[in-house]
């Protein structure tokens, strides 16, 4: 049997389209049992690379016969290994190209709507790491929201459109993941945003992103406007687009509310995230349809493989806007933090322009599950 290599694209389709398939995972088991491909038809055996280096003939009783089998692995060399010793046993199987490394960065883009006067916005699914981007579009101008280090994406994929970025815009400084804000506004010559109350340590320009201003896109004026909401960080801003939209950064997911301790603060940013929640976002019409900064689990993906809901329904369902009582609501959020992601001090000072660390530095900090909210 010929063994053959399942991409990280090919794998996520099989993931938003709920198809049932195998995976051998090879990685140690704290590895595993950390981060892994998840998936609602999914199966899995986790059997490290080590334990299969005399042949596999004691576990090909654990695999079936009547699904795909995918091997994966941290980089795909051990994958490939365990796959060709599979396929010397007559089976069928394939590895995941590039390894945990390549589902950590595949990006997948879904369309989420129009907007007015012939707009559109997309949203751009990290569905191996939980991250979501955006990008808005009106007469041939766009904006990108919270983009990753992955930057080539969405230059590639405005061009596809033929449309020019203008503005990279992000809601936070983020923990747990690299910003790829600012090297698209550089490689497009667009103007970068971030809020100053947590730019103070930055080592770069930056337009302000201060809530008043109004940033628009193309002719017919489909308004960014920001909206100070503090409790993930100190700066925290959402945006309100076409009074249609609220990305809400890291503050309010579909299934959870952002944590406010990354730097150290979950006692004094507890209150902030609580008047945001409960106080501003109160306040804004339960019609807008909230698009989150990240997904905690992958039964927040809706049949598209896109992550959205109206605010009302937020409002209705999720657990963390329905605690009356504020000691309650302090209690529950520092009480049930989860680790802080890998190399979040690191990544806090690359995004802050401290560092510059090489590329293969950067996707290891990189590695690993999303860990903003509080559940």
């Amino acid at each position: 049997m010929t063994v053959q290599s399942m991409t990280a694209s090919e794998i996520a389709k099989k993931v938003i389209n709920k198809e049932s398939f195998f995976i051998l995972d090879v990685r140690n088991g704290d590895a595993f049992t950390d981060w892994k491909i998840e998936g609602e038809n999914i199966q899995y055996v986790n059997i490290p690379y080590f334990d299969l280096l005399d042949g596999v003939e004691g576990i090909m009783d654990q695999l079936p016969a009547d699904q795909d089998i995918v091997v994966v692995c941290a980089k795909e060399g051990s994958s490939i290994m365990v796959a060709e010793m599979i396929a010397e046993e007559g089976r069928v199987v394939h590895y995941l190209a590039g390894g945990m490394k390549a589902w950590s960065e595949h990006l997948e883009p879904v369309k989420i709507g129009d907007l007015k006067d012939g707009g559109e916005i997309y949203q751009f699914v990290r569905i191996g790491k939980g991250c979501l981007s955006y990008m808005i579009i009106s007469n041939g101008e766009a904006a990108i929201v919270d983009a990753t280090r992955m930057t080539e994406i969405f230059i590639d994929f405005a061009k596809e459109l033929n449309v020019t970025i203008k503005h990279v815009l992000d809601t936070h400084l983020h923990a747990d993941h690299i910003s790829g804000g600012r090297k698209i506004a550089a490689a497009v010559n667009g103007t970068y945003w971030l809020p100053p109350k947590d730019a103070e340590e930055v080592t770069f320009a930056y337009e302000r992103l201060e809530e008043g201003r109004t940033i628009t896109i193309g002719e017919t004026a489909i308004d960014i406007q920001p909206l100070y909401s503090p409790g993930h960080t100190i700066g925290s801003t959402s945006f309100v687009v076409d009074n249609t939209y609220l990305l809400s950064g890291d503050i309010l997911f579909i299934d959870s509310i952002g944590r406010p301790d990354l730097v150290g603060l979950a006692e004094d940013w507890v209150g902030d995230l609580r008047e945001t929640l409960y106080i501003r976002y109160k306040e804004l019409t339960a019609d807008l349809i909230v698009l989150p900064a990240h997904f905690m689990i992958i039964e927040e993906l809706n049949d598209d493989g896109s992550v959205f809901e109206k605010l009302g329904t937020l409002f209705a369902e999720n657990h963390g806007l329905n605690i009356e009582d504020e000691a309650e609501f302090r209690q529950m959020v520092t009480g049930n933090l989860p680790p802080r992601p890998n190399g979040y001090q690191e990544i806090r000072e690359m995004n802050m322009g401290k560092i510059s660390p090489d590329e293969e530095t950067q996707r290891e900090m990189e590695v690993g599950p999303n860990r903003c909210a509080v559940r």
